[in-house]
């Protein structure tokens, strides 16, 4: 008799258990993670510029490209994808605010907002190109990752006093940026000069450029035509004056006084931060830091997230007195 009673409540159990069973326990959680993710990237509205018209430097060709589209190109054309991901995530709003910038103040280039030169606004490379360069294992999880941080930070921009930035970026500040007015002219009150560690662990930190001084004389000449030099003399190239960021800030070479960034450009060297010597019939220029050095270095934006900094962090740490606008 307990064995009958026994198989009915077995029977009765596993008729009321038949609903559990059969429903995906998942169901629910995979649900509210779609949700979860679809919150994080959601797209923002750009309104006016939603869409970007990109100048191709190279084959003078105008496109038409979404913003956020944009700035994948930028950011994985500007910054490493191995780096930290919050230093992308900074670097993605930079970006993007120099941007918005460059389209509320016009733009130099003719039907188009923005170029995809370093050299003019900032780089930009396609899907395609970054791909070809890099490792084939590794090239979707670099993309993704670079698509995250964009799309993470999706609408936000810097702003002082309500307004956009003007947000420079460089590769390496050597340790120090610099202010503007030492580099074009003018100047910002979020753009002051701001100490970083930990950049000396980068390839950009550090480099060497060596010329004769018949090559020295020819590129002084190119630039200079009533250029005179004695290397006979004890001061014939000597540093007079250094700026806030420690760069040179002015040069006598011979006959001629010049800016550090005059320097910098004559001599092709990675910063305006530098020290020489002579030896021989050679002039050794030993460089510090790689870019103006104003704004945000991307060296140090990495190296503070590998210190526990989160994206704000690092953008307040390298723009004074600025908030981030969604």
């Amino acid at each position: 008799m307990k064995k009958i009673i026994l198989y009915i409540l077995f029977i009765i159990i596993l008729i009321f258990s038949m609903p559990i069973i059969f429903t995906n326990p998942f169901n629910n959680i995979e649900e509210t993670s779609s949700k979860k993710v679809e919150q994080i990237y959601e797209k923002a509205d750009y309104g006016d510029f939603n869409i970007i018209r990109l100048l191709h430097t190279n084959s003078g060709e105008i496109e038409n490209i979404e913003m956020d589209t944009y700035l994948y190109g930028v950011v994985s054309a500007e910054m490493p994808a191995n780096y930290n991901i919050e230093a992308l995530k900074a670097q993605a709003i930079v970006a993007r605010t120099y941007t918005i910038y460059k389209l509320l103040n016009g733009s130099k280039h003719e039907n188009a907002n923005i170029c995809d030169s370093s050299l003019c606004c900032q780089a930009w490379i396609s899907k395609d190109n970054r791909f070809a360069r890099w490792d084939e294992n590794l090239r979707n999880e670099y993309w993704n990752k670079i698509v995250t941080a964009v799309d993470s930070t999706s609408g936000k921009y810097i702003v002082y006093n309500g307004e956009p930035i003007n947000a420079f970026f460089h590769s390496n500040s050597g340790g120090l940026t610099e202010l503007p007015s030492n580099v074009w002219g003018g100047s910002y009150p979020y753009l002051q000069v701001v100490a970083t560690s930990g950049e000396e662990e980068y390839n950009g930190y550090a480099s060497e450029v060596e010329f004769s001084k018949d090559e020295l004389i020819q590129k002084m000449l190119e630039k200079y035509s009533n250029f005179q030099i004695n290397f006979d003399e004890v001061n014939c190239i000597q540093i007079l004056d250094l700026t806030e960021g420690w760069r040179v800030k002015t040069m006598k070479i011979g006959n001629v006084c010049l800016s550090g960034v005059d320097v910098r450009k004559i001599f092709g060297l990675k910063s305006a931060r530098f020290d020489f010597e002579i030896i021989g019939d050679n002039i050794k220029f030993k460089v510090i830091g790689y870019g103006h050095g104003v704004g945000l270095s991307q060296n140090g934006a990495d190296a503070l997230a590998k210190s526990g900094m989160n994206y704000e962090e690092i953008i307040k740490y390298y723009y004074k007195d600025v908030e981030i606008k969604s």
